[in-house]
């Protein structure tokens, strides 16, 4: 097949023979075609049917593509078999060396990993590398079989265009997403060097090494934990214009339903939280200090974000969420002007009948034989109550 120019258009030929004329009407001018381009694609696609149609009729030609077939079929079946000799070795490798090394991974002589875990997950990961390789090689040959077979060119050639397509998609994705995976990572580092850089001068505040106006070593650790979390947020709202697909609506709807799904779900968490960094700002409370917490009593031993926990004198510990300790009155036992001690008190029942001169003797010699009681200042008792049967003594 051939092309003629004439007056009117581009002639289609066959063998001398006018097959039929492409005018300027059949071209589009505007995608800047003309009417010898598209002739002469047209010609070029008129031979090569006619060439595959004498492939089909020749026994030389289907000789020629069955041995091609053959040839990459067995290469397909020796790559396959290579694939999966390595598939065993790997498993054999993790199995032997990252089974041993991870187990030297030691505490105090306690392992600190979970070898098995980590060895089958390792495993797993490979063996989807590998079937992904599998089945890329499966497509090869299949695209190979049907463009050598004269029946199946069609075919072949889409899957050829498909893959050759995908893979400039991909290497164009690859290649559109490392300039703003880039900036992540830059991002990602600055985020970690003022998380560094604010725990540095915090710490020291904590120690007591230096000393802020505004901070002590007890406000110390809440607001560490509070500008960890600011700069984390703030680099997570740098970063997310630059991550790859943040655009698109998907990542934006799962975005969206992950913040309803924490905006619901956290409200307590959150608030909580808030009473946790009220009581540490306010000072409320401090650790080491003996409060009483609505029916609970003992020693603070932690003023944790989201709970407060108290020791008792028989040894029980009791965890207060902070909302309750913020809603319930607390009386701090350890800030009644003694320097070295705090106060403590007991109330007793005991009938009118008793002398009360009596009670008080009783109760104050109680107080001096008691281990731990100093002598100054002096405990003393309080009638806190006159009830019908009883008179309530509080020993101080």
């Amino acid at each position: 097949a051939g092309t003629r120019s004439i007056g009117e258009g581009t002639q289609v030929l066959l063998d001398g023979h006018l097959l039929f004329l492409v005018t300027a009407n059949d071209v589009n001018t505007l995608a800047g075609d003309t009417v010898d381009e598209v002739a002469q694609e047209a010609a070029a696609a008129l031979n090569r049917v006619l060439l595959e149609r004498r492939e089909q009729g020749s026994p030389r030609a289907l000789l020629v593509a069955g041995a091609w077939c053959l040839a990459a079929t067995l290469g397909y079946w020796l790559v396959l078999r290579s694939l999966g000799i390595l598939h065993r070795r790997v498993r054999a490798f993790t199995k032997r060396s990252v089974s041993r090394k991870l187990e030297q991974v030691r505490f105090q002589d306690v392992a600190l990993l979970d070898a098995d875990y980590i060895v089958r997950i390792l495993r797993q990961l490979a063996g989807l590398l590998l079937w992904a390789l599998r089945l890329f090689a499966t497509f090869l040959w299949a695209t190979f079989l049907l463009g050598h077979i004269p029946y199946f060119h069609d075919w072949g050639d889409r899957l050829r265009d498909y893959l050759i397509a995908t893979g400039f998609d991909l290497i164009g994705g690859i290649g559109r997403a490392l300039p703003g995976l880039l900036v992540v990572a830059v991002i990602a580092v600055l985020a970690r060097m003022a998380i560094r850089t604010a725990g540095s001068i915090l710490k020291r505040v904590e120690s007591g090494e230096l000393e802020v106006g505004w901070l002590d070593q007890d406000t110390a650790p809440p607001t560490r934990r509070l500008v960890n979390v600011a700069i984390v947020l703030f680099a997570l709202a740098m970063a997310y214009p630059y991550l790859p697909g943040s655009h698109t609506a998907a990542f934006q709807g799962v975005t969206v339903l992950a913040g309803v799904m924490v905006s619901i779900g956290g409200s307590s968490l959150v608030a909580q939280g808030a009473s946790g960094l009220i009581l540490m700002y306010t000072r409320t409370l401090r650790k080491g200090e003996y409060v009483r917490i609505g029916e609970a009593e003992g020693t603070v031993v932690e003023l944790g974000m989201f709970e407060t926990r108290l020791r008792t004198g028989l040894g029980a510990e009791i965890s207060l969420p902070n909302a309750l300790v913020l809603s319930n009155t607390t009386k701090n036992f350890s800030r009644t002007g003694v320097d070295d001690g705090f106060a403590l008190e007991a109330a007793v029942t005991v009938g009118y009948d008793t002398p009360w001169r009596q009670v008080h003797a009783l109760l104050l010699q109680a107080a001096r034989d008691t281990q731990g009681i100093l002598p100054e200042p002096a405990p003393f008792v309080a009638q806190a109550a006159l009830s019908d049967f009883y008179i309530e003594y509080r020993l101080v």
